[in-house]
């Protein structure tokens, strides 16, 4: 009888710490995790593909924590702020990039995640193509996943 009242009980624990969880750091404060999944972490590229193409660079720069690094494909320079990341966007998007994920691995931990992988970006409606690596680290900041930090460099191998 006790064991049957005890393992739904145990069940439902498990099934709810499965959607989010909290943590306690060592300050004695409990961070409640965004319950997440691999397809919305994943939709965030697309969200940033898409303000690409509004060819706008604040709308850009809008998917960037206000502290964050940007360590660009075309440029050596770190962009840390957003007027450096708004610079950097205004020149790369003056040749209409459009991304593609080419693969990918991502993972997820409370209120971060780590989406690295390949892409390819076409220039123009046909023109050239570019391919790279690519690393994207998010945080939620209670109301929105923002990149706190982007590197994407070139594949050093011609196929």
């Amino acid at each position: 009888m006790k064991n049957s009242i005890i393992a739904p009980a145990a069940l439902a624990l498990v099934l709810a710490g499965c959607t989010s969880y909290s943590s306690t750091s060592g300050t004695g404060s409990t961070e409640q995790c965004k319950a997440t999944s691999e397809q919305e972490i994943s939709a965030l590229f697309d969200r940033w593909n898409r303000s690409l193409q509004t060819g706008d660079p604040r709308k850009v720069v809008a998917n960037y924590a206000e502290r964050s690094v940007l360590l660009p494909t075309l440029s050596n320079k770190p962009r840390t702020t957003p007027s450096e990341k708004e610079d950097y966007f205004q020149h790369f998007l003056e040749n209409k990039p459009v991304g593609k994920i080419d693969w990918r691995m991502i993972e997820i931990d409370c209120n971060s995640a780590v989406d690295a992988g390949l892409y390819t970006f076409t220039f123009g409606a046909s023109g050239p193509q570019v391919k790279a690596r690519y690393t994207y680290t998010y945080k939620w900041d209670g109301q929105q996943w923002l990149i706190t930090s982007h590197h994407s460099s070139a594949m050093p191998e011609k196929n």
